[in-house]
């Protein structure tokens, strides 16, 4: 099976954020070398374990410390953000690594709604993200006969545009768009396949996308035995489950055990539903049914795992899947 794979990458803290950060250019320098198409981060916000927050500057990091990789944000949480700014933003790294920007768009907040509230927006800033998609889309575009507002750098750039989603509103819309469409499933598996029909039923032509594009999101845990890659997704549940604690409170692995085997652990397992665990024969074959499954023209990885167990993981699954550098 021959579709390409990705890199998501949270940034998530192992150490001390500059750690992160450090372990990220480490990774996607491995990944240009292995052959992976792009090198995403996602923009979230007041997380103690993810440093991705200003996802643009980690995309200028990231490009200015590769040669070839796609880099670029998968995604940008428009309804935070003016799309003047992210024009703008997006525009000047399109314009110093030319061909190598990418700009995924969602329209959750990345937060809670502290969150919200901090970045100075209000719920109903989401009702207007597929308005706000298509004044960027301007913005990015050439520059219009009086045009009060443009953005420089930004205009003639035409970064391309990604809509993400985990549910069939992101998937009406990257269809009526004719957007590449990029699902959520490696937290949010529920309505995978019902999104990308209706994407791909839906799908209106455009000139920059004559056809529809799927890319899927899939957590892999490759490691030289079963064995370990099975201790590492472990790990990541556990991780999970700590994720719905109040501020303050603490687990030990017995007790995210005990919760992951409970009724209400079993939210914590579904999220990590379409998860490729185990050796590297084994994780081929698993990842080649979901991309069977998925209808997916590339799919997205997400490794979470401590650096050194997370940079043998996609070392592994590119040997596997004969990527080439």
């Amino acid at each position: 099976m021959s579709v390409p794979l990705s890199v998501l990458d949270l940034a998530t803290v192992n150490g001390s954020v500059a750690d992160s950060f450090a372990a990220s250019v480490e990774l996607a320098q491995h990944a240009e070398a292995w052959g992976y198409r792009r090198y995403w981060f996602a923009e979230h916000h007041n997380m103690p374990t993810i440093a991705s927050s200003a996802t643009s500057v980690l995309v200028g990091h990231i490009a200015g410390r590769t040669s070839r990789i796609r880099v670029g944000a998968g995604g940008i949480m428009l309804p935070n953000h003016s799309p003047l700014v992210i024009a703008e933003q997006f525009g000047t790294l399109a314009t110093l690594y030319p061909g190598r920007i990418d700009l995924g768009l969602g329209r959750a907040p990345g937060g809670d709604q502290n969150v919200i509230r901090a970045l100075r927006r209000d719920l109903s800033s989401s009702d207007q993200f597929p308005q706000d998609v298509v004044e960027l889309q301007a913005l990015l575009g050439p520059s219009a006969p009086n045009q009060l507002v443009r953005a420089i750098p930004g205009e003639g750039t035409r970064v391309p545009l990604y809509i993400l989603g985990s549910s069939l509103f992101g998937a009406k819309l990257a269809a009526a768009l004719g957007l590449p469409y990029s699902f959520a499933s490696h937290f949010a598996p529920a309505a995978l396949e019902e999104a990308v029909r209706a994407y791909r039923s839906g799908y209106q032509p455009s000139q920059e996308h004559p056809e529809p594009y799927v890319i899927a999101a899939m957590n892999v845990f490759a490691a030289d035995t079963d064995d370990v890659a099975r201790a590492m997704f472990t790990a990541t549940l556990r991780e999970r489950v700590k994720l719905f604690l109040r501020p303050g409170v603490t687990l030990g692995e017995g007790d995210a055990d005990a919760v992951l085997a409970s009724p209400a652990g079993q939210q914590v397992r579904q999220m990590l539903h379409y998860s490729a665990v185990g050796s590297p024969a084994v994780v081929k074959e698993q990842v080649e049914d979901f991309v069977r499954h998925a209808d997916a023209d590339e799919l997205i990885v997400v490794t979470n795992a401590e650096p050194a167990a997370r940079l043998r993981s996609y070392e592994l699954l590119a040997d596997a899947w004969g990527l080439t550098g």
